[in-house]
């Protein structure tokens, strides 16, 4: 019987079509079989992912009826009533027109303006799983690079779009950054009258923004993402301790079709909540500010929620004595420290830190499984300290609303957040770094002892003691298999040869690092000790005594 063979479709022709002239099957076929593990914290990233895409389509839609211009105008839309007639810039205008004449308008800039917050917020918290479970040790320092570029482009994106208004709220965020610029030494006056074509606030800003925000950012982000994505796939996917997984292989779904069908269906929420949110949530409302004027400033006014720290640094920063004049220039540390030096450590820190990391314990090992963040806590502790310190200065941002709605002093509450941006991040360092030492020292107990039962029985000996549940397997492997780096030790200072070696006061700062890493550490549960442990009968193989022959039994509660 002769059977007769399917005639491909059109899909299948074009697929054939491209394949024979670009091979692109072969790709296809590997990335079809790359195997990703599982787990809800890696959508973190994804959610970065298609909220971008959302921006870059709700964007496109607002750059065809936004017009990037300062020229001066009078509205003469019929909404909103109160601005009509007034005096104002093209760009306020178009903004405007766009919210009550454009279909859909409104919709779309507030879709946009939403999904750029969340943008911000998964790209921020999708860096601290990175950060505390060490996502960015050997091989992934380059991809971590990649990820900080990418969250510092997100920022100048947000504020590049949220500058393009015009608005009071926004024009107030310009000024502000005049006021930084001018703050440089020597160059500062200078570089301002360049970005702002002339003194502030110029007419050429709001149309060099929008070059940067439509055109150049966007560029940046699409070819940064792109080598994120694929440094992922070529360097394989991290994975969670647990039982069976190692540095050697990948424990999860295949791309195609579990991870792609997965990745479609999240796409479809994300956009979903992204445009409810923009349906409901009424954000930006620039016509309740007007258009902007060098002469008004808006009480109660706040940037978005991640460049609110930079807002918060600024208003805790006395002015008193911290004007320098010298050789003529003024050198003004009360806008240098909290919008320059302050960043500037924040963002130093995130680049250097694996590299310090990976320094003081000299591993050059790949690493593909995570840690659990109880492991490392002098790391845990740090990160913890630095989103303290970012939480403080974001409610310091708001100190002006915290007065106003629990009726209290500014000066006071100001004060209060000075003391607490020195006091807090060192106290919440000092409570992470117990904490995870203490569930350290729980996970060797559990591994040497197991679950408690909360039973108590009577031993044949008259004593009491607890049944325990022993750990399963898995619960083994997870509490002991993991690195537990020790401090480094000092070379001698002078060679086999009786030549003084000169690194040596360098390999004694490292050492001293080190040790504040690593000299506090709970070492993990080797073999032996569990093989010791293991036959206490009278914890594992207590035995009630017969009924009737004084059998005694407690449960704890």
């Amino acid at each position: 019987m002769v059977q007769r063979q399917r005639r491909p479709n059109a899909v299948g022709k074009a697929a054939d079509y491209l394949d024979q002239r670009t091979s692109v099957g072969l790709a296809v076929k590997e990335f079809a079989r790359k195997v990703f593990p599982d787990h809800w914290s890696f959508m973190l990233g994804e959610i970065a992912l298609f909220s971008f895409v959302v921006l870059i389509a709700s964007g496109f839609f607002l750059t065809m009826f936004f017009e990037p211009s300062m020229a001066l105008v009078h509205y003469e839309g019929e909404y909103p009533p109160s601005m009509e007639g007034q005096l104002m810039s093209v760009a306020f205008a178009s903004t405007v027109e766009m919210s009550f004449e454009v279909r859909g308008g409104l919709l779309m800039r507030q879709i946009h303006h939403w999904s750029a917050l969340i943008f911000m917020a998964s790209i921020v918290v999708h860096m601290m799983r990175v950060f505390f479970t060490g996502a960015f040790r050997k091989p992934r320092e380059i991809n971590w690079i990649v990820g900080l570029i990418l969250m510092i482009l997100g920022l100048a994106a947000g504020f590049t779009g949220y500058s393009l208004p015009d608005d009071v709220l926004s024009g107030n965020g310009l000024r502000i950054t005049d006021g930084v610029v001018k703050a440089i030494p020597v160059i500062g006056a200078e570089l301002s009258y360049m970005i702002f074509g002339g003194e502030f606030p110029g007419e050429h800003i709001i149309p060099r923004l929008f070059t940067l925000h439509i055109f150049v950012i966007p560029g940046l982000l699409i070819a940064l993402i792109a080598l994120h994505l694929f440094l992922m796939v070529l360097q394989k996917h991290t994975q969670y301790p647990g039982g069976g997984r190692t540095d050697k292989n990948v424990v999860g779904y295949p791309a195609m079709p579990v991870y792609v069908a997965k990745m479609t269906g999240n796409f479809f929420i994300v956009a979903g909540v992204l445009a409810l949110m923009g349906a409901t949530m009424s954000i930006n409302n620039v016509w309740n500010y007007g258009p902007y004027d060098p002469g008004v400033v808006s009480a109660g006014a706040q940037p978005d929620w991640y460049m609110l720290f930079l807002e918060g640094a600024l208003r805790l920063m006395p002015g008193e004595g911290t004007e320098w004049v010298i050789a003529g220039y003024t050198l003004s540390w009360n806008v240098l420290v909290p919008a320059v030096v302050v960043p500037g450590i924040l963002f130093t820190f995130l680049f250097v830190y694996p590299f310090v990391e990976a320094r003081v314990t000299r591993d050059e090992r790949e690493h593909h499984v995570l840690d659990r963040p109880r492991n490392r806590p002098v790391r845990t502790g740090l990160g913890v300290a630095f989103l303290t310190a970012f939480i403080i200065l974001a409610l310091a941002g708001s100190n002006d609303l915290i007065a106003l709605q629990f009726r209290l002093s500014i000066n006071a509450i100001t004060w209060f957040f000075r003391i607490l941006f020195f006091v807090g991040p060192v106290f919440a360092y000092y409570i992470t770094k117990r904490i995870c030492l203490g569930l350290q020292r729980k996970d060797r107990e559990i591994v040497l002892h197991g679950h408690e039962s909360g039973r108590i029985v009577e031993h044949v000996t008259g004593e009491y003691v607890e049944i325990h549940v022993p750990p399963s397997p898995e619960e083994v492997w997870l509490r002991t298999a993991y690195d537990s780096p020790q401090p480094l030790d000092t070379e001698a200072a002078v060679d086999a040869g009786g030549v003084r070696r000169t690194d040596h006061q360098s390999d004694k700062r490292w050492q001293r690092l080190s040790r504040f890493f690593y000299e506090d550490r709970v070492a993990p549960v080797t073999p032996a000790e569990v093989q010791a442990a293991h036959p206490h009968g009278k914890h594992d193989e207590a035995e009630e005594r017969p009924a009737g022959i004084n059998s005694r039994q407690r449960t704890r509660t």
